[in-house]
């Protein structure tokens, strides 16, 4: 029995880490051990699980399909042996986590980084998309979403508030002009991630709606290359008020129709079932949810203008002309 666990421990760090040497580095076993371990649970699956190449290796179909049940089971285990383990307060085992892309880099990838530090025993294998995942069909433990996701079964838990602003660089506005409402705006370049079809609905003073086209010269399935366009000065781009914080802060954006915004986005994390929750999940929504408002606090006092200095219309700022005398 512990034989077959090394076994199916060794098949999914392999496919975790892409090859068997990186894999023996991770298990702290040699090569030959590693090798030995897939070929011997290949011999009593009866089929091959993994292609292997001088430069690559990846699943087979049905590799693909056993590891999905091998981290299933793995996890039980692992959890059984923490709930055995009375005291323990360390979490174990492989984290999968998954976020958007842009996101992920600037806000989950410092924390997880941290985590780790914090918990030597715990791995973490962190997936950037900005696609919707299926959390169980892919195994992941936990999907960081922007936007609350109301069609999902799964179960959910906020992570901070959040919503969607309107940003240009001032270097465009100066060049285009500033709209002072939605009509005004639509004259305006737009920049689109995404399919980039669908209008961009406003809410303004008193429960105003408006809706804009934001028909768009440029277009990209990059949330990043949108943001880098801003900056440069090509147009307006609709982007969530926690992505945009840092660059309003320094003036490289400036929010366009300070009055209106394109609606609520608080940052979300889903995980499977409440039931059972591994102290590695619970861990990690814990310390995302105590990094995030941290981060979130420190951007909205560099927000602030500070005392003796005011905001001009441009969101630079300047000193208080104080009377003399």
């Amino acid at each position: 029995m512990l034989d077959d666990l090394d076994e199916l421990k060794t098949f999914r760090a392999i496919l975790v880490e892409g090859s068997l040497s990186a894999a023996a580095r991770r298990l702290g076993v040699t090569l030959a051990v590693v090798s030995k371990r897939l070929t011997t649970l290949e011999n009593r699956a009866g089929v091959r699980l993994a292609h292997r190449t001088t430069r690559s290796l990846s699943p087979t179909e049905e590799g693909a399909r056993l590891l999905t049940d091998i981290e299933r089971a793995l996890d039980a285990i692992e959890a059984g042996e923490e709930r055995l383990a009375r005291g323990r307060d360390e979490p174990v085992g492989t984290l999968r986590i998954s976020a958007p892309i842009a996101f992920g880099r600037r806000l989950i990838a410092p924390a997880v980084g941290q985590i780790a530090m914090r918990y030597p025993r715990l791995a973490v294998s962190l997936e950037l998309d900005d696609r919707v995942v299926d959390i169980v069909s892919e195994g992941l433990d936990v999907a960081i979403r922007i936007g609350a996701l109301a069609d999902s079964s799964a179960m959910m838990r906020k992570l901070a508030d959040n919503r969607r602003i309107l940003v240009a660089a001032p270097a465009y506005l100066d060049r285009a002009g500033r709209p002072a409402t939605p009509a005004e705006a639509a004259r305006h370049e737009f920049l689109r991630y995404g399919n980039g079809l669908r209008p961009w609905h406003l809410t303004g003073p008193k429960g105003a709606t408006a809706s804009l086209a934001a028909v768009a010269r440029l277009r990209v399935d990059d949330g990043d290359v949108a943001h880098d366009w801003a900056l440069a000065g090509l147009g307006i781009m609709l982007k969530s008020e926690i992505d945009v914080a840092d660059d309003l802060s320094t003036g490289r954006l400036e929010q366009v129709l300070a009055d209106w915004d394109g609606g609520e986005a608080p940052i979300v994390a889903l995980y499977p079932s409440p039931q059972h929750l591994p102290l590695k999940t619970r861990v990690l929504l814990d310390e995302l949810a105590a990094h995030i408002a941290v981060v979130t606090e420190r951007r909205k006092r560099i927000l602030q203008a500070p005392s003796g200095m005011t905001m001009t219309k441009r969101g630079h700022r300047a000193p208080i002309n104080k009377a003399v005398g």
